[in-house]
């Protein structure tokens, strides 16, 4: 099991800056922002290679693949389809795939979105198995989205597309807002769980918070989990949705990611 940290958490810092510091702390890669113009393949490769890093997953731009307009779903696909691509030329880490982040409610009826969404997605798992990618459904918060925020809403479109190429995404800070049972929402989504995010209750370094990290590890464990755990805890201050703060923010990612770090080696032994 591989540790990483989502790049989107120290913003604007440089990838070598970033991979330096968190090869230095012992993590084995990052998932990494798609954007192959911010960070062509020929360029990310060497500054994580030369640190022993890898990209172990893309997270995507907030395109919309549920959007009532027929342009809006088609520019979001091919971002997707491009995106593919750009994995293929990383080595083929595994792609997440979520809603527009920041779109709570439906414009044109709840079901026909999940619906447009459902065929979209169809379409991006199959040309993702075409090219050996695998690609992940995040599912976040209503705060966040308004399409996929259980496990078990992940699960019943994953086992409806079935492809082989296509799982499910969790992460802890949106299954402490939303689960019922977060431990549980590990095993609905089992064999078909492809990635793990870790941040706290507060969105900060696991251990910062109420999230009960033992009794998820448990249950990767359970479930026979072989991905990567990925941390994405933020700076603290009021606004979980950026990754910016008041004062040195960048220093204290850094301490926190470290936290975390430490955290989850002692739950490995």
């Amino acid at each position: 099991m591989r540790f990483g940290v989502c790049t989107w958490i120290f913003d604007d810092t440089p990838l070598k800056v970033v991979a330096a510091h968190l090869a230095g702390m012992g993590y084995d890669g990052v998932e990494l922002f798609g954007d192959p113009e911010e960070y062509p393949a020929g360029e990310v490769l060497p500054v994580l290679r030369d640190r022993g890093m890898k990209v172990l997953s893309l997270t995507p731009k907030d395109v919309d693949l549920a959007h009532p307009e027929a342009n809006v779903r088609r520019s979001a696909l091919d971002y997707y389809f491009r995106l593919i691509d750009y994995a293929a030329e990383l080595g083929a880490p595994m792609l997440t795939c979520h809603g527009a982040v920041g779109r709570i409610r439906a414009i044109d009826g709840q079901r026909r979105e999940e619906g447009l969404f459902h065929d979209e997605v169809r379409r991006v798992a199959e040309r993702a198995q075409q090219s050996d990618v695998r690609v992940c459904l995040e599912v976040l918060n209503r705060y966040e989205s308004h399409l996929l925020n259980r496990a078990e809403q992940a699960r019943r479109m994953v086992d409806r597309i079935d492809s082989p190429a296509l799982g499910i995404l969790l992460d802890t800070y949106h299954m402490n807002i939303e689960e019922q049972d977060p431990v549980g929402a590990v095993k609905i989504a089992g064999e078909k769980l492809f990635g793990f995010h870790a941040a706290d209750s507060n969105r900060r370094a696991i251990g910062r918070g109420h999230v009960p990290f033992e009794a998820h590890w448990n249950a990767l464990r359970e479930i026979g989990y072989g991905g990567d755990i990925v941390v994405e805890c933020v700076a603290p201050g009021p606004d979980p949705f950026t990754p910016t703060a008041d004062g040195d923010w960048r220093e204290a990612v850094f301490s926190e990611v470290r936290e975390s770090l430490e955290v989850l080696r002692r739950l490995r032994g």
